[in-house]
């Protein structure tokens, strides 16, 4: 089936994310206790909760009651967030611009707290070339959950069949095939685009 509408991932995709921008800060090139600190403290799951709609002052305030030691490490998490983005991921706003000129209907689904997805798009205007957008933060669903796909697929009325999804990760790709849909392993704008030409998007 030809494609009719792309799926786009955030974070790693369109804009670079890394909270590691911000922490060789603090540990200079102390990387395995940066690393630590990542796992141990401000780790992948307590971010997963923000993602799902939970408050800032509340994911904040818990993790320093733990982590006391650590609290000015914590509190930069929120405070200097943006510095965890650096710019947008070269070559993808360009092929954003060129689909939206072909009239490819565009969106994007995205594991983003609320908060920080209102003040990220503020930065970057290529957040205005898509038709819609499901934000984790908003629908308090969060990737890898079949359902916040689902909710994608229903929202905006999409044929799964017809859809071209882009991630960064793999067990995202996955759960977006097992739904139906095509699906693409970002690895830079240049594999996209030949990807997307030889579907005959571009």
């Amino acid at each position: 089936m030809t494609i009719r509408a792309v799926v786009f991932d955030i974070g790693n995709v369109l804009i670079e994310w890394d909270p590691r921008h911000l922490y060789r800060e603090f540990f200079d090139d102390q990387d395995a206790l940066m690393e630590d600190f990542l796992s141990t403290v401000c780790t992948p799951a307590w971010n997963l909760e923000l993602d799902r709609g939970q408050s800032w002052d509340e994911g904040v305030a818990a993790l320093v009651a733990e982590y006391p030691d650590c609290a000015e490490l914590i509190r930069a998490y929120r405070e200097r967030w943006h510095d965890m983005v650096p710019g947008e991921i070269p070559g993808t706003p360009e092929l954003l611009e060129e689909l939206k000129a072909r009239g490819v209907p565009l969106y994007a689904l995205s594991n983003f707290s609320r908060e920080k997805y209102v003040e990220t798009r503020e930065r970057y205007p290529s957040f205005d070339l898509f038709d819609g957008l499901v934000i984790s933060g908003e629908v308090r669903l969060v990737k890898p959950d079949p359902a916040i796909w689902r909710l994608l697929l229903e929202r905006y009325g999409l044929d799964p069949a017809a859809v071209l999804y882009i991630d960064d990760l793999v067990e995202n790709c996955a759960v977006a095939e097992g739904l139906g849909m095509r699906t693409h392993r970002f690895s830079g704008a240049a594999k996209l685009r030949a990807e997307l030409e030889e579907r005959g998007v571009l």
